[in-house]
């Protein structure tokens, strides 16, 4: 039986005896070091922390362990024997007189040693069946937890980046990893352990309300430790067997990124240069550098990792929509750096060094830029075909038109600059393709009845729709 427990079902039923207990019962209790009773709680603080931020005050919530005993060493009580930590108010009348008047001021992880006299404690009636009456109570207790109704989420900033673009709002989603534990260090939970970050919205309900609170203003890169009060975390009820009821927790969060469902592609121009001809539009092939990073740092990708520029077609869907966006409208020499939502990048499901729903940065530099093709072209003449194509095409004028030569002619094409070949692409390949296109029996020749421009060929296509 608790102290706190025994006490709640004595005082219905004794309330004005208990009170005359400790009014005139001083004689009752044992020898003090002078000879005579005990005046009060005689208090050991045999095992102090280092670090005491809070004393226990009057009207504190309070978690701890005992083991009581009578003077003779006889265990009458434990809260170790029930696997449960006593809970309880102090300083309003629901502990005994000896045991609230012995827990003010400690600290938590403090241990104490606690002599209670007869009337401070269960004077000249005791506890049937369990304590004697006329008993010095000795207590040995560890505290563990202290809160008060009136608290609210504490936020300790451990590390802020010098650089923060971007705070933590209501509904952002956030990216971060934690360790919790409770208020006197017994570890119940951590993200690390999982090597991965703990992924949710903020403001939503999917967190305890104390985390939702602590997350508010945080930057990526930034440090917290924030102490969240039962009220605001698990309560009563506790979590498992892992967060005892009514248990404050402590966590240390690190944010590792943060976006916002309705988000864009974030663009700051780094260097742009003086003479800024034509710029980027779609169809245009690119050759760019790039460093992609999230947005802790670490570096999941590189151009100069490969020794040479990245190429891409823009807006052929090759790269990322984020990448694609950002681009746009870029110079030959200007550099740019792009913060990219997951929605906007690699999504949910990430990619290769690329976790689940990240955010992404990305520092690119625009190498080159050459006009494309019109979509579906694979070749165009920078002026009018040759009026003769066919002839001019049958090298050796026997009436076909086999791979090498149509290879030949169309490499002489754009060797002397009368046409273009898709920029980006093998030209062995786009010249096979080409072949094959119009190879349209496929017997490995071109006959004068096969050979067809594509423009000539989306005119007849639009004759047939009309």
């Amino acid at each position: 039986m608790s102290p706190w427990g025994s006490l709640i079902r004595i005082l219905p039923l004794f309330p004005i005896l208990l009170l005359l207990l400790q009014a005139s019962g001083r004689a009752l209790g044992r020898a003090s070091p002078g000879g005579g009773p005990l005046e009060d709680v005689v208090i050991e603080r045999y095992h102090v922390p280092r670090a005491c931020p809070r004393e226990v005050q009057m009207g504190d919530f309070i978690r701890y362990h005992y083991n009581g005993t009578f003077e003779d060493g006889k265990k009458f009580d434990s809260s170790y024997d029930r696997r449960v930590t006593v809970a309880g108010v102090v300083g309003v009348g629901r502990l005994i007189t000896g045991m609230d008047r012995g827990l003010m001021g400690m600290c938590v992880n403090e241990r104490r040693r606690l002599i209670v006299p007869p009337h401070l404690g269960y004077g000249s009636i005791g506890v049937a069946g369990l304590i004697p009456p006329d008993s010095t109570l000795y207590f040995d207790v560890v505290l563990l937890d202290v809160w008060n109704k009136e608290d609210s989420v504490q936020v300790n900033t451990l590390l802020r980046p010098p650089n923060c673009p971007r705070m933590v709002q209501d509904s952002d989603f956030v990216r971060y990893h934690y360790n919790g534990t409770l208020l006197d260090g017994t570890a119940f939970d951590s993200s690390y352990s999982r090597s991965s970050t703990y992924d949710t919205y903020v403001g939503s309900g999917w967190l305890i309300k104390g985390m939702d609170q602590g997350l508010l203003g945080m930057c990526p890169g930034e440090k917290r430790k924030i102490i969240i009060p039962p009220f605001l975390a698990y309560g009563e009820k506790g979590y498992g067997t892992v967060i005892p009821p009514q248990a404050s927790l402590v966590f240390h969060v690190l944010l590792i990124d943060v976006h916002n469902p309705k988000d864009s592609v974030q663009l700051e121009t780094l260097l742009l240069p003086p003479d800024c001809g034509r710029k980027a539009v779609a169809g245009d092939f690119m050759r760019y550098h790039y460093n992609g990073s999230l947005m802790d740092g670490t570096i999941f990708d590189s151009s100069h990792d490969y020794g040479e520029p990245q190429e891409a077609t823009l807006g052929a869907n090759k790269v990322i929509e984020g990448l694609n966006t950002g681009l746009q409208g870029m110079c030959v020499g200007e550099r740019r750096q792009l913060i990219i939502p997951p929605h906007l990048g690699h999504g949910e499901n990430g990619a290769r060094g690329v976790p689940g729903s990240a955010v992404l940065l990305f520092e690119v530099e625009l190498v080159s830029r050459e006009e494309g093709l019109p979509e579906g072209y694979l070749f165009v003449w920078h002026g009018d075909p040759p009026a003769n194509l066919y002839e001019d095409m049958d090298l050796n004028k026997d009436g076909e038109i086999p791979p090498e030569e149509f290879s030949t002619f169309i490499k002489t094409q754009v060797a002397e600059g009368k046409g273009k070949l898709m920029p980006g692409q093998d030209p062995e390949k786009t010249i096979g393709d080409m072949f094959q296109n119009q190879d349209r029996n496929q017997d490995g020749k071109i006959t004068m009845e096969e050979l067809k421009l594509k423009s000539d060929e989306d005119q007849e296509r639009v004759h047939e729709e009309l």
